[in-house]
């Protein structure tokens, strides 16, 4: 009996252990849970936090692109607005050689025109040329010949004598006007013989 009784208070305390034990046990676990559910709330927040600091970052990398981008588009409509610039200048140019080239087709056609009125004179002074030079050479024919008949005529005259050399045209004329003279002389005297 006193080993009996020994047995159950030793079984009371092991039972009084095995309560606290389990209360000890589903306290553990009611603060385990607690502190997965806090672990879970701070994941969570944590996670949020990481998308948040994820969001800002690309809010801060897209804010920086933009700014990238509206540096490049500036840049961009600059070179744009020298690109015009040159454009116009270039447009300015092109009309004013455009202009000097009309002119010059017009100062071509003018040179051209003119160019052909002096070549139709020229002919037309080459054909008068010719002309001239045939009506030259039947004048030298037609002197040449009339100078061999005051030549015959001089020659034959009374009292000429036949020249050594050939005769000059001063000389020729000197003879003629020689043979004139003495004619007239001649012709005076027999007037004033009554001789007709």
């Amino acid at each position: 009996t006193g080993a009996i009784a020994s047995l159950q208070r030793q079984l009371e305390i092991l039972e009084s252990q095995l309560r606290r034990a389990s209360s000890e046990k589903e306290t553990l676990r009611k603060q385990l849970r607690e502190r997965e559910d806090q672990l879970q709330a701070m994941s969570t927040k944590f996670c949020s936090l990481r998308e948040e600091w994820k969001h800002e970052e690309m809010m801060v990398a897209t804010e920086q692109e933009n700014c990238s981008l509206r540096q490049v588009v500036a840049e961009q409509e600059s070179k744009l607005a020298e690109q015009s610039k040159l454009i116009s200048e270039l447009q300015g140019t092109v009309s004013q050689l455009q202009a000097e080239v009309l002119t010059s087709r017009h100062r071509i056609r003018q040179q051209q025109r003119t160019q052909e009125a002096m070549e139709s004179q020229a002919e037309a002074l080459q054909h008068k040329e010719l002309q001239t030079r045939v009506a030259l050479e039947c004048l030298n024919c037609r002197f040449e010949r009339y100078r061999s008949k005051i030549l015959q005529a001089t020659l034959s005259a009374a009292g000429s004598k036949v020249p050594q050399a050939e005769l000059t045209d001063e000389e020729l004329l000197e003879a003629m006007q020689k043979i004139i003279t003495e004619r007239m002389e001649f012709h005076q005297l027999l007037k004033q013989k009554g001789i007709k």
